[in-house]
């Protein structure tokens, strides 16, 4: 899941286990599936070793309503498979479901997760962007549990030498990373441009931050076709064109891409939150050297894509009140913070991002604030893997200049548009 990253294995494991907190106030609509008992909780594999020793909170308290914790495999696309194949079966085996917020209209659209009343969470204490990403046809299918934004990281040591502040424009990026750059032996600028997940969003961002969009009125409508979304799509292809984008990001993810930044190639480097935290540690070669700031786009900071997971209840769970219960107290602010001290993931819940203390033990929070706050999700879809590639497949001809941008986006409004159909 775009929401866990690899950057954690070197973290420590959570050693607190959290006690006393009762999650009385949840109420799930339990509808004719029962009440309390017994849980299993599915999510992608936990590399920060955090969720286990937490869930122990839980179950010290509610002796009744133990929860057990399923990892399925680290990659988002064989997590979802296994979820997939487990709730098409109706088998029952999960009861809560850790999904990735872009899952969340495809699994409310087939029907696998219930929808829940927004009255028994506290969605207003949420940073408001984040709700959205656990909506689908007006409805609350899922809870946020924890987001994510790109950020751009930037060799601070090298730009202060330059007198130059860091780039709040494409222009500023460009120019820092065409005549910049190559004085200190460095690469430009980088993304994550291998045709995965990951290009769809570094694609996406680069669309609405020149003011597009891709899909209107959740996957109905293909509104791809649009000036601003060549002008997005254009930059990227011209900064690979030119060579300020190196061909080498055409093989990167978030590891590769972080590796390259870490190792002191880079000048600039779109990334997750993790990527600061990691690249800032003792032992990285530009430790010390970097600092952090929003996405910029064509007149100035531009639009980043939300990441993170939704907590859902599936249709099948035999205990839904236990599993509203559940979540209820993993988006509780008590273990929230620790979702963010221990576990390296950046929490849903507001105050945490203007909390003194956590703001010196992770000084990005300020930006990651302002950039979920800017945020837009990624194409709402019940189909949204079939869009995803779409995205990857055309953009990623465009980038190996097989196609103009101008041509990439009719095609992708073309291959959209005969998705919808379907």
């Amino acid at each position: 899941m775009r929401w866990i990253h690899a950057a954690g294995r070197g973290l420590l494991v959570l050693l607190v286990v959290l006690t006393g907190y009762v999650a009385s106030g949840a109420r799930a609509d339990v509808g004719a599936g029962g009440g309390r008992g017994p849980l299993t909780l599915a999510t992608a594999g936990d590399l920060t070793g955090y969720l286990g020793p937490l869930l122990e909170g839980w179950n010290r308290t509610h002796p009744g309503e133990r929860v057990t914790l399923v990892e399925l495999p680290d990659s988002a696309d064989e997590t979802r498979a296994q979820m997939v194949t487990d709730l098409r079966g109706g088998r029952g085996r999960f009861d809560v479901l850790n999904i990735d917020v872009d899952w969340t209209p495809e699994f409310a659209a087939a029907g696998w997760i219930r929808p829940l009343e927004r009255d028994r969470f506290p969605l207003d204490a949420f940073l408001p962007p984040v709700v959205g990403t656990a909506t689908y046809d007006g409805h609350l299918y899922a809870v946020p549990y924890v987001t994510n934004a790109g950020l751009l990281l930037y060799r601070k040591d090298v730009l202060d030498r330059e007198g130059l502040p860091p780039p709040r424009t494409w222009a500023e990026l460009e120019r820092d990373a065409r005549t910049v750059a190559p004085k200190y032996g460095l690469d430009g600028y980088a993304g994550q441009f291998l045709p995965y997940e990951g290009l769809t969003v570094n694609a996406a961002e680069a669309v609405y931050s020149a003011g597009g969009t891709i899909l209107g009125d959740e996957g109905a409508r293909v509104t791809v076709d649009s000036a601003a979304a060549r002008e997005g799509l254009g930059f990227l292809v011209r900064g690979v064109r030119e060579g300020w984008i190196p061909k080498e990001a055409l093989t990167y993810k978030e590891e590769e891409s972080k590796q390259a930044f870490q190792d002191g190639r880079l000048l600039f480097l779109r990334n997750w939150p993790y990527a600061y935290a990691v690249a800032s540690a003792p032992g990285s070669k530009v430790a010390g050297k970097i600092g952090v700031v929003p996405l910029p786009g064509p007149d100035g900071p531009g639009t980043s894509v939300l990441g993170g997971s939704n907590l859902a209840v599936s249709s099948h769970s035999r205990h839904p009140e236990s599993a509203a219960r559940l979540i209820a107290y993993l988006t509780s602010e008590p273990v929230q913070r620790q979702v963010l001290t221990r576990g390296a993931l950046p929490p849903v819940r507001a105050a945490l991002y203007v909390d003194p203390g956590l703001i010196r033990r992770f000084p990005y929070l300020p930006t990651l604030r302002e950039s979920v706050l800017n945020a837009a999700p990624r194409p709402k879809s019940p189909r949204y893997d079939q869009v995803s590639l779409a995205v990857q497949a055309v953009v990623h001809d465009a980038l190996t200049g097989h196609e103009t941008a101008a041509t990439a986006v009719r095609r992708l409004a073309r291959e959209l548009a005969a998705l919808s159909r379907r």
